[in-house]
């Protein structure tokens, strides 16, 4: 298993900017795919954002798309989620996620399966 750590969640005033951060450890980290979650209260947790092991490809849920980029350093072990013009809908604990390269395609919440503790993201309006 891969352990992940978020960091970079809080509060913040509609239109304002956040950067989130996962690090990685345990394993060979550019083996993975690399995904970012989000749960509200109430709500099933969804994909919003993620990233092929080579950085090559990315995926955003429509709802982000502009506003939200998300990268990541396999030489640091890190992801990132950088979240621009931000709204009081995207308020929600914020999940990074990794998936193996076999475990399905990159841009499909099934194929994500190790976890990180979640960082709350609270936008206020």
């Amino acid at each position: 298993q891969v352990q992940l750590v978020e960091s970079g969640g809080g509060l913040v005033q509609a239109g304002g900017s956040l950067r989130l951060s996962c690090t990685a450890s345990g394993r060979t980290f550019s083996n993975y795919n690399m995904g970012w979650f989000r749960q509200a209260p109430g709500k099933d947790r969804d994909l919003v954002a993620a990233i092929t092991w080579s950085g090559r490809s990315t995926y955003y849920t429509d709802s982000v798309k502009g506003r939200f980029t998300i990268s990541r350093d396999n030489a640091k072990n890190t992801v990132y989620l950088q979240m621009n013009s931000l709204k009081s809908e995207d308020t929600a604990v914020y999940y990074c996620s990794a998936g193996g390269r076999s475990s399905g395609s990159y841009n499909e919440a099934t194929a994500y399966n190790n976890w990180g503790q979640g960082t709350q993201v609270t936008v206020s309006s």
